[in-house]
C-alpha cells in the first residue's frame, strides 16, 4: 500500500486528482503527524497509520463526507479551527470579508464589532487576531456557540470575544456597535447542491425564499437600531445577490455602498456606511 493507491481511491470516486492529492496530504498530516520536513528527511510512514488513512479515504469516497469533518478541523486565514457537522466549514471566500472589515477597523479606528451567525467563530477569531477590538459573536445554535468558544480558546482570543446564543439581534439588549458583519445563509430553498454540502447544517446554508435574501431583508433594516452613526455594515453574499443587497442597504439609507467581486469575478461581499 502506498500514497498513490490512497489517492486513487478518491479519484475513482469522482474527486478531482488535484483535490484528491490535497485531501490525502491533509489526512497524512493529521493521522500520521507527518510533515513536509519528514518528506525531505526521508522519514518512513508508519504502516498502521497509513492503513488508517486508507480507511478514512474509503469513508470519504463511499459517503462523500467532507474531509474537514473526517479529520475534525479546517483552516481559515492560516489558523486551524475545530469543525463538526454542527457548523459550516470555513471557506476561503469568507477571508475576503474579514480583510475588508479589518481595513475598515484600521481606517476608521472602530472599537466594537458584532458578528451575526458566527458558526465556528472564524470571522470573530480572525478579527480578534488582527485588531484591538471588542467583539460580540452571536448564533442561534447552542452547539455552534460551544464550538466557537473552543476555537477562540485554542487561538488565545477568548478574552476579546463575547459569544451569545441569539436569534440575530434578539439577545443584544439594544447595544450598539461600530461594525456589524455577517456571512448569513444565502442559498435559496430547493437549490441542488453537491453531496458534500448536504452534510453541513441546513440552517447555516439555506433560506426560506426563492432568492436567498431572507436574512439580508431581516438584518439590514434592523441593523439601524444596533449600529453607531458612521458604522460599517458588511456581508458575504451569493454570486447573483449583489445588486439586491445593495438595494436593501440603500433603502435603509446606508451610503458609500460597494459590491466587491472575488477572484473568480463573482459578486462576493457588499458593505456600506450608516
Amino acid at each position: 500500500m502506498n500514497i498513490q493507491e490512497i489517492v486513487a481511491i478518491l479519484v475513482n470516486s469522482g474527486i478531482h486528482p488535484n483535490e484528491a492529492r490535497i485531501e490525502v496530504k491533509m489526512m497524512i498530516e493529521h493521522y500520521c503527524n507527518y510533515t513536509a520536513l519528514d518528506v525531505i528527511r526521508g522519514v518512513p510512514l508508519d504502516y498502521e497509520k497509513l492503513k488508517l488513512v486508507k480507511e478514512k479515504a474509503q469513508l470519504r469516497a463511499r459517503t462523500k463526507l467532507p474531509i474537514q469533518y473526517i479529520i475534525g478541523n479546517a483552516y481559515f486565514m492560516g489558523s486551524k479551527y475545530i469543525v463538526n457537522e454542527a457548523v459550516l466549514i470555513p471557506r476561503g471566500e469568507t477571508e475576503q470579508l474579514v480583510m475588508r472589515v479589518l481595513d475598515a477597523i484600521r481606517s476608521h479606528n472602530y472599537k466594537t464589532v458584532l458578528d451575526i451567525g458566527t458558526g465556528t467563530g472564524c470571522i470573530s477569531c480572525a478579527i480578534a487576531q488582527n485588531a484591538d477590538v471588542d467583539i460580540t459573536a452571536v448564533d442561534i445554535s447552542e452547539k455552534a456557540i460551544n464550538i466557537a468558544k473552543e476555537n477562540a480558546k485554542c487561538l488565545d482570543v477568548a478574552k476579546k470575544i463575547n459569544f451569545v446564543e441569539s436569534d440575530l439581534f434578539s439577545s443584544l439588549n439594544n447595544r450598539k456597535f461600530d461594525v456589524i458583519v455577517s456571512n448569513p445563509p444565502y442559498i435559496p430553498k430547493d437549490t441542488e447542491v453537491q453531496k458534500e454540502v448536504t452534510f453541513e447544517p441546513a440552517s447555516a446554508l439555506f433560506t426560506i425564499d426563492d432568492k436567498g435574501l431572507e436574512f439580508y431583508e431581516k438584518i439590514i433594516p434592523e441593523s439601524l437600531n444596533y449600529i453607531n452613526d458612521n458604522g460599517f455594515l458588511a456581508f458575504e453574499i451569493g454570486f447573483n445577490q449583489g445588486q439586491d443587497v445593495y438595494n436593501l442597504m440603500e433603502k435603509s439609507e446606508y451610503k458609500n455602498i460597494m459590491i466587491e467581486k472575488d477572484m473568480m469575478g463573482l459578486d462576493r461581499i457588499v458593505y456600506g456606511i450608516k
